[in-house]
């Protein structure tokens, strides 16, 4: 890409910055430092909540800036963390729908900046943060930022056929590498998210350089300047993206900013 040099690099976080066990490779700290100390916005990007992330800024050693959360839903600056933007939507139909074909499955309704309402416990260390239990109707009795929904006994690839046969109209969804669906409201995604935090920042899209992963960073990398797919993500994923970097193991990340930086 002839005279591109990147104002923004939005980063994806789970898969992209850390591995299972949540630790960032020395290369890719070094790496994000030398984009930070040239200037461009070190924007994160991610299906976490608000409370999932700062340990990561802080991490990385980020100055005050702006992320994105909950797949969009969420923006909010830091140092202190301050909510921006929320968008909420009625999330009744499309839950019922679900549950519908998986009945036992775990629902979490995020509350933003806390934790989450859950119908029942997920699996240890899954969701973070403060955890009320109530049934599902009261779960979603209100709009939402976001809902998951959860079935530790199917997998992605069933998850994948399940949400696209169903339709689910009037939300996003994205499903994760396990049996974890997203519900997001319509038109929201990082993309968005990050469209909000680019004009906030004064830069064009032309000039954004998003990695990822994901299912959920799909929208988040065809709407970027540069959008690259880390080694391994799925296949849509990578054919989504304008490039591909190399894996998480190999310091995708590093790689791609040592082009730029």
């Amino acid at each position: 890409m002839t005279g591109f040099k990147p104002r923004l690099v939005a980063l994806d976080i789970d898969g992209t910055l850390l591995d299972a066990s949540e630790h960032i490779a020395p290369t890719v700290r070094l790496a994000v430092g030398r984009a930070r100390d040239a200037g461009a916005h070190v924007v994160l990007s991610t299906g976490r909540s608000t409370f999932g992330l700062t340990r990561i800024v802080e991490a990385l050693e980020l100055p005050d800036g702006l992320a994105v959360a909950s797949n969009g839903a969420v923006t909010f600056s830091y140092w202190p963390v301050e909510v921006c933007d929320t968008v909420t939507f009625d999330a009744r139909e499309a839950v019922k729908l679900l549950l519908e074909h998986v009945p036992d499955a775990l629902v979490a309704v995020e509350v933003v900046g806390r934790g989450y309402r859950i119908n029942r416990h997920f699996p240890d260390g899954e969701i973070t943060g403060e955890m009320w239990i109530e049934s599902v109707e009261e779960l979603v009795s209100e709009p939402v930022t976001r809902v998951i929904i959860r079935d530790p006994s199917q997998s992605a690839e069933e998850f994948v056929e399940l949400a696209e046969r169903l339709g689910l109209h009037g939300t996003n969804y994205f499903v994760g590498w396990t049996a974890w669906l997203d519900l997001a409201p319509e038109g929201v995604s990082k993309a968005s998210g990050l469209a909000s935090v680019a004009d906030r920042l004064g830069v064009d899209r032309s000039d954004v350089l998003a990695i990822g992963d994901g299912r959920n960073d799909i929208e988040m990398l065809q709407w970027a300047g540069r959008g690259v797919a880390m080694g391994g993500a799925p296949l849509s994923v990578q054919e989504a993206a304008d490039d591909v970097t190399s894996t998480l193991e190999d310091g995708g990340v590093a790689h791609e900013l040592a082009h730029w930086f």
